[in-house]
């Protein structure tokens, strides 16, 4: 009888753990609650704020809490204590509110828009920074080759980053190749193929849109296209065996 009792007891109860659980949509992100679990060996000690407008730290762990700071763009940050498995979704980003130390301040910020891999910095050649990364990330891998013709030659660049996050390799390119920071990262469900205009794009810029292909609402290609007077480049972005495939190829003519 005892176990019985148990068994209603926490079929009641569930319902209202869930609940609580749950974000609801605010003014800055729409959250969805999953629970999928991550590996507690995977959570490394610090992480880098890849958000372009910088990453909010929250007294509580969740979306609604006090705003006690925003970290900007390649904080270095320490991990407190990892969530150690997903909790919600933000903007198509699985992820969860870690909690972590800024300033000398404890807090609470979303894991999705961090990373392990360091920031490229501002005007970072993609082979230096691949270089230097390899030290921590020994599968890390880079190559270059140049082709085309006399009067229209190529050169490309291709980084291959061992993660299977598209979040992590879309910030990492959008900052190393230049994606302009008007676009945000696209988010995995949607319809199977979409463009999106830059619509900051400077005077005398002829191409500069986001192209997103997705199958069943699971990426599948992201490619940046830029182009103005005599030159271009096309930054292309996949999932590879060994990692996330990042891939820039420019044209002169």
């Amino acid at each position: 009888m005892k176990s019985i009792a148990f068994s209603i007891l926490a079929f009641t109860l569930f319902p209202l753990l869930f609940s609580c659980k749950n974000d609801s949509k605010t003014s800055e992100e729409t959250t969805t609650v999953v629970t999928d679990s991550i590996p507690a060996q995977t959570a490394p000690d610090f992480m880098y704020v890849t958000a372009v407008s910088g990453l909010t730290l929250r007294e509580f762990p969740n979306l609604q809490s006090a705003k006690l700071a925003v970290m900007p763009l390649g904080t270095k940050v320490k991990i407190a204590t990892a969530e150690g498995k997903i909790t919600m979704n933000v903007g198509g980003i699985d992820g969860a509110m870690d909690e972590v130390e800024f300033n000398n301040q404890k807090g609470f910020a979303f894991n999705g828009f961090m990373s392990k891999f360091f920031p490229p910095g501002e005007n970072a050649s993609a082979k230096n920074y691949a270089e230097e990364l390899k030290k921590d990330f020994p599968k890390v891998n880079y190559s270059e080759a140049t082709g085309g013709t006399a009067s229209k030659p190529t050169k490309t660049e291709t980084l291959i980053l061992p993660t299977d996050k598209w979040h992590e390799a879309f910030f990492t390119a959008q900052q190393l190749f230049n994606i302009p920071r008007e676009f945000a990262f696209p988010n995995p469900k949607g319809a199977n193929s979409e463009t999106q205009q830059n619509n900051a794009k400077k005077k005398g810029d002829f191409v500069s849109e986001l192209q997103i292909a997705r199958n069943n609402n699971e990426l599948q290609k992201i490619v940046y296209n830029y182009k103005t007077t005599g030159f271009g480049y096309a930054v292309t972005i996949t999932k590879a065996a060994e990692g996330m495939k990042l891939e820039k190829v420019e044209v002169a003519d």
